[in-house]
């Protein structure tokens, strides 16, 4: 599970450069579903699909064998913003600050290496400028830890400079060892009382060692082609371990955005990028499109699956889009479907 990446937005035309002449029939496709194809044939995907949603009505579209509206798989880091939700509304109750240090919750837990909880917040984890050390550098995303042994891994390095971003795992498997701490439950077991099960995420969960995903599913393969559908999630735990489906992940966006959620004090301090110098919120960033739409929400990027849902600042349009492998090969393609999702269409 590499570390966030932003990318820089291209003209949606550009990634769609050598598609063959529309007919009639292409000329009333979204301009979405046409970019779809490009991330098997252009992306080195084997499969692709999408879910987009507005208001009550949604539309999905997929390219390449073996995939499907309803199927499950892993989000990654998507996990991250639920993890964020959770805390912001811990913080709504008063049963702990953003200002909190990481040793007031967990003491004497993160020291060495230069590295001292009481020196930060949980403020600096939520926005990843805590400067600890990403424990995934070293593991690869390939091995199953503990928390506690990701945050030792982590603790072996010094730490990058505090308050500036720099997007690590590890601030977010300490966030989960926090909402344990105050809650005396697991993140796991907050997330789905808090948001999954308000929400009928049906489909979404938190499946701690089993490698196994729920039915129904496709395959998921490595960039080399293997595959990697088994697979123990302890390997992201509370920074990347959900599994989810399309219309989960919309569902929960749509919510989020639109206030459901959290008291509109803490969603502004969830959209608020100013600690990260504009990078990103808490467990949300935001990208701006060639037209000047901002839209907000997270990547997930975990062996086997890659997937982004993006939202308008409301919640009202949602896109979420996957592939059934590590990453998309062409790094236009992807703000190629935000641009042709989410900016009108000129004649």
């Amino acid at each position: 599970m590499p570390p966030f990446r932003t990318l820089l937005a291209l003209p949606v035309a550009a990634a769609l450069f050598g598609l063959p002449p529309a007919d009639s029939s292409a000329l009333s496709m979204p301009p979405t579903d046409a970019v779809l194809p490009l991330l098997v044939t252009q992306g080195g995907a084997p499969a692709a699909a999408l879910l987009a949603r507005e208001g009550t009505t949604t539309r999905y579209a997929g390219t390449g064998p073996g995939i499907a509206r309803p199927d499950h798989f892993r989000a990654g880091s998507i996990t991250k913003t639920f993890i964020a939700t959770v805390v912001l509304q811990l913080a709504a109750e008063h049963r702990l600050s953003l200002s909190d240090t990481v040793e007031q919750h967990l003491p004497g837990l993160v020291r060495g290496a230069g590295n001292d909880g009481r020196a930060l917040t949980l403020h600096s984890l939520l926005t990843h400028t805590s400067g600890l050390h990403d424990f995934t550098t070293d593991t690869h995303g390939t091995a199953p830890v503990t928390p506690r042994q990701a945050l030792n891994i982590a603790l072996t390095h010094p730490p990058a400079e505090r308050g500036r971003f720099a997007y690590s795992n590890t601030n977010y498997v300490l966030l989960g060892m926090v909402i344990q701490q105050v809650t005396g439950h697991s993140y796991a077991a907050e997330a789905e009382r808090r948001i999954i099960t308000p929400l009928r995420l049906t489909g979404t969960s938190f499946p701690g060692s089993r490698s196994s995903l729920p039915s129904p599913h496709g395959r998921a393969y490595a960039a080399d082609g293997t595959d990697v559908t088994e697979l123990d999630p302890r390997v992201a735990g509370a920074a990347g371990e959900l599994v989810t489906t399309l219309a989960d992940l919309d569902r929960f966006y749509a919510a989020l955005l639109g206030g459901r959620l959290l008291p509109p004090h803490w969603l502004r301090e969830m959209l608020d990028t100013r600690a990260a110098h504009g990078a990103y919120g808490m467990g949300l960033f935001p990208e701006k499109l060639p037209c000047g739409t901002t839209v907000w929400g997270h990547n997930g990027h975990i062996s086997g699956s890659y997937v982004r849902t993006a939202a308008t600042v409301d919640g009202r349009r949602v896109l979420t889009f996957r592939v059934n492998t590590d990453a998309i090969a062409d790094p236009g393609l992807e703000p190629a479907l935000l641009t042709a999702e989410f900016c009108p269409r000129t004649s």
